[in-house]
């Protein structure tokens, strides 16, 4: 099993290979989902954002205000230096279980792939609750956390539906992109599916 969880794994992959890659979807993927809850004038941060182009992406078509955290300090500094013609981009070395940044202060918390990357590491049930309250604590009263996620329902709504948190998720699908186009987290990973698992703060829990 690759080490998902430790930073080591992060700094050296990242200085092995500094090309972009990106887990499960680029935004052609997700956008159709992620447009029905994030607007261009959000401010949006991008958690555990590695060397994807998710935000490139997103960048291009409008959205000029991304803050990009990751642990790895390697990465961080490739993407200062790439995107460092972009204003409203940012990249900032971070710890997600502890991020140095102020309270409501987000319209959108975008996740790919980072809550999937601790749940494989040591201490993961605790680290992934310290993330997710760190997430909840960062959002607006009325902001969206999406969780982009190769794990089922049955193995991530455990973590995400805490009263605690202050919000309502919702469960999407994205087929996966033909093979090679984007790479997976687990070897076992055999549905023919990537969730998204939409978490809305600040709305009342309706029965179903």
């Amino acid at each position: 099993m690759a080490q998902y969880g430790k930073l080591d794994y992060w700094e050296e992959r990242y200085t092995r290979d500094p090309e972009p890659f990106d887990w499960y979807q680029r935004w052609a993927g997700l956008k159709d989902t992620l447009l029905e809850y994030v607007q261009p004038s959000n401010t949006i941060l991008m958690l555990g954002g590695g060397n994807s182009r998710l935000s490139e992406e997103m960048y291009e078509e409008g959205f000029h205000n991304i803050n990009n955290i990751d642990i790895a300090m390697t990465v961080v500094k490739q993407m200062q230096e790439k995107y460092r013609d972009k204003p409203g981009m940012t990249y900032a070395q971070m710890d997600g279980r502890s991020m140095e940044l102020p309270d409501a202060n987000f319209n959108t918390v975008i996740d790919k792939a980072c809550l999937d990357a601790v749940l494989c590491g040591e201490g993961s049930t605790h680290n992934a609750q310290k993330i997710l309250t760190e997430v909840s604590r960062v959002l607006q009263p009325n902001g969206v956390y999406i969780c982009i996620s190769h794990g089922q329902p049955s193995y991530r709504l455990t973590y995400l539906q805490r009263p605690e948190f202050g919000w309502t998720v919702k469960t999407y699908t994205v087929q996966k992109p033909m093979m090679g186009m984007t790479a997976s987290l687990s070897a076992d990973d055999k549905d023919n599916v990537h969730y998204i698992y939409v978490c809305v703060k600040g709305e009342v829990a309706k029965g179903d």
